[in-house]
């Protein structure tokens, strides 16, 4: 495959999380290794569901008429679904938040970002904005589930559950941030390509 044929990787981070955490950098580091840095895209997602949206589909459009694979992790795997179903792109999902709206209700108010410090208010209104983003897997081929059953954030099983049609790799133990995730990343992008 000619270099211009590559896909993006699109990586989307968790909630309260940043392009700073260990999967995102680790994800950034092979990239560059692999001589792909160009093929790499990770936003640094803004607290509101809404903005979210709007961000996304403006990293879309610039990449309009190129192959997308979106990494998503935790929260960032819910609206790695929504960008799969809304652009038609393959998605791996690490860890992934079902109906994050209504974990929502632990969170409100000021929550500290893991790796930038800063402060960022979640709203209840976030509930519904969330509601509105939640999208079913209609073309499960596009889709890769990656759980941990160790994950001591969210229940593996309903990821599983939610996914069910979808191609899974589920793996004893591990934790809520991917035990291992650097192993997997040359097999992550097969999958972007399409070769596996």
């Amino acid at each position: 495959m000619s270099r211009e044929k590559l896909p993006h990787l699109v990586y989307l981070h968790g909630f309260l999380s940043s392009p700073a955490s260990k999967k995102a950098r680790e994800t950034a580091l092979w990239m560059q290794e692999q001589g792909l840095t160009a093929q790499y895209h990770c936003p640094e997602l803004p607290p509101t569901p809404l903005a979210v949206k709007t961000q996304l589909q403006q990293l879309f459009a610039g990449l309009a008429g190129e192959a997308i694979c979106v990494v998503g992790s935790s929260l960032g795997g819910f609206y790695a679904t929504w960008a799969a179903e809304e652009f038609g792109c393959r998605a791996v999902l690490i860890n992934p938040a079902v109906r994050p709206y209504d974990l929502l209700k632990d969170y409100i108010g000021p929550q500290r970002n893991y790796q930038t410090g800063e402060i960022q208010m979640v709203d209840a209104s976030f509930a519904d904005d969330l509601r509105a983003l939640e999208r079913q897997p209609r073309h499960p081929e596009n889709y890769w589930l990656l759980v941990q059953t160790g994950d001591e954030t969210l229940d593996y099983r309903a990821a599983v559950a939610f996914y069910h049609d979808c191609r899974q790799s589920i793996t004893m133990g591990g934790d809520h941030g991917y035990a291992g995730y650097a192993g997997i990343l040359p097999h992550i992008w097969k999958f972007a390509r399409g070769e596996s």
